[in-house]
């Protein structure tokens, strides 16, 4: 298999990425199942980089139809070390602006029905998820944005946000108006479908995560703003595709060069509970590609 540094998880709107060079489909099977879709790998400024439409090609899974478990697991399998995840998002703010980029640095997970972790049955472990996102590639991250914004000639103004927290829900629906409300009144900036469990099991797999959030509407509480409906999310988000590649691509550009340590990748040394000599040879097989 084609190892790769920094793996890409396309959301809504972002099936492709166009910088690959050399890119092969790579068909992944995991202890956790198959993947959403094939694995794109490839090099992106001559860095080793795999791309992963999250809702499959043609947008085929529902946010909780996603098997995060078999993602994150296929990414761990193929050597990455930093994700770049690239999302829709609703805004609760009224200063994150549709067309805005936020970077998320912390999450609030209400999603109902989704396998959050790799562990259980015959191993325990407890990562920690005070700081979701690695801060370093957040970093890097931010300095993309900038530089592309910066070159943007095209006249749209576009703002980065930096830090912010995401609200999770469960889907498919869109938010209640109450909902609304109660999800501005926990300070949550943003409002998505898909980024949990993604950052936990990216802790879990030791995977430094950071999250590129398009804010493509303003849920359903703007007063004087249109409700969200999918064709008005997507049109957006499709005024914004050119330039998430071209901050993806600068992004893994920079990781590439700079490689930063982070928290992340020594994760489960202060986790695992169940040591692997006491797991039984099966789990061990399980969670083979995950064990420190």
């Amino acid at each position: 298999m084609t190892q790769a540094l920094v793996g890409i998880i396309g959301g809504s709107g972002l099936y492709q990425m166009d910088a690959l060079d050399n890119a092969q489909e790579q068909v992944m099977d995991t202890p956790f199942g198959a993947p959403s879709d094939v694995l794109v790998s490839g090099s992106i400024h001559g860095v080793p980089a795999v791309f992963l439409a999250r809702h499959a090609r043609g947008h085929r899974l529902l946010p909780f139809e996603v098997p995060y478990r078999a993602n994150i697991h296929a990414m761990k399998q193929l050597g990455v070390r930093y994700i770049v995840s690239v999302s829709a998002v609703g805004s609760l703010r009224e200063d994150f602006k549709p067309l805005d980029m936020v970077l998320p640095d912390q999450f609030i997970d209400l999603t109902k029905r989704r396998d959050s972790t790799f562990f259980g049955q015959g191993a325990v472990a407890h990562v920690s998820m005070a700081q979701p996102v690695c801060p370093a590639a957040a970093g890097v991250l931010a300095r993309a944005v900038r530089s592309v914004l910066a070159a943007d000639a095209s006249g749209h103004r576009v703002t980065l946000h930096e830090g912010g927290t995401y609200v999770c829900i469960e889907g498919p629906q869109f938010s209640s108006l109450a909902e609304s409300h109660w999800y501005r009144s926990m300070g949550a900036g943003v409002i998505g479908m898909t980024n949990m469990p993604e950052a936990k099991l990216a802790r879990e797999a030791q995977i430094a995560y950071t999250t590129l959030a398009m804010v493509t509407d303003f849920d359903c509480w703007h007063p004087r703003e249109a409700q969200v409906n999918a064709n008005m999310a997507l049109a957006n988000l499709l005024k914004n595709a050119g330039r998430a590649q071209q901050v993806v691509a600068e992004a893994i550009r920079l990781l590439g060069a700079e490689q930063p340590a982070s928290e992340a990748h020594t994760a489960l040394h202060n986790a695992l509970v169940t040591q692997p000599d006491a797991m039984a040879p099966e789990v061990r097989a399980r969670l083979a590609a995950l064990l420190p």
